[in-house]
């Protein structure tokens, strides 16, 4: 289960280190894509495939938005020798990431987030609008 927030610096190469925990669920190869709201969604390989033979079997005339969006801007990342990955400067500029990162653990997914933009997001004013959702 991905779950946890941690934050890291990219690095001018636009490396990224990985944190242990969420390596430790992904393993060396996974896939990084264009998220919803501005983030990236990183994927362990299971999981892209299952998403894949999804996207498949959508009708082309409905889900050709959906398709292009997730799967031409994905690209598969490997951790190097220090668990860092690169990310792909397209990607970086998709996610406004130039500097620190935020890692947000979601259950079947990660998403990558700048910090400055997770922390827009992440405002947690309405705590009865969450809990509403939650029953």
């Amino acid at each position: 289960m991905l779950t946890g927030e941690y934050q890291y610096v990219l690095d001018p190469k636009g490396r990224l280190n990985f944190p242990a925990r969420l390596r430790e669920e992904l393993g060396d190869r996974f896939v990084v894509t264009k998220g919803l709201d501005g983030c990236l969604f990183v994927y362990g390989m299971e999981e892209w495939q299952r998403i894949l033979e999804k996207l498949k079997e959508l009708p082309l005339s409905s889900a050709r938005h959906l398709q292009r969006f997730l799967a031409s801007g994905a690209a598969e990342v490997e951790l190097d020798k220090q668990g860092r990955i690169l990310v792909p400067g397209m990607l970086r500029e998709f996610a406004k990431i130039d500097k620190e990162v935020i890692f947000a653990g979601l259950l079947t997914r990660i998403e990558l987030w700048s910090k400055e933009r997770y922390e827009e997001i992440s405002n947690y004013d309405n705590m009865d609008e969450i809990a509403d959702k939650l029953s």
